[in-house]
């Protein structure tokens, strides 16, 4: 019984979540979009505040830099000690 409720709410979820997932996806990707911004921000000449806090992540995120100034309308990484096209 309490096996068929969870099924019964997952696809409940499903159904009311099924109309949003682009929207759903298009928020997390701004958001990535942001977060990159503000990690690479010192780097393109930008004053970031929480600069020394962030640079434990540029490892972690240097895959997703490519995606991400392409993205953003450059052809060519924007930072010289990253290259990656």
């Amino acid at each position: 019984m309490l096996e068929q409720i969870k099924k019964l709410i997952q696809y409940y979820e499903e159904v009311i979540s099924l109309p949003h997932r682009q929207e759903i996806a298009r928020e997390l990707r701004h958001e990535d979009d942001i977060f990159l911004l503000l990690l690479y921000s010192e780097m393109i000449g930008i004053p970031n505040p929480v600069y020394y806090y962030t640079l434990e992540l540029y490892p972690y995120m240097l895959e997703k830099f490519h995606d991400w100034h392409l993205r953003m309308g450059m052809e060519k990484s924007p930072l010289s000690g990253i290259r990656c096209c």
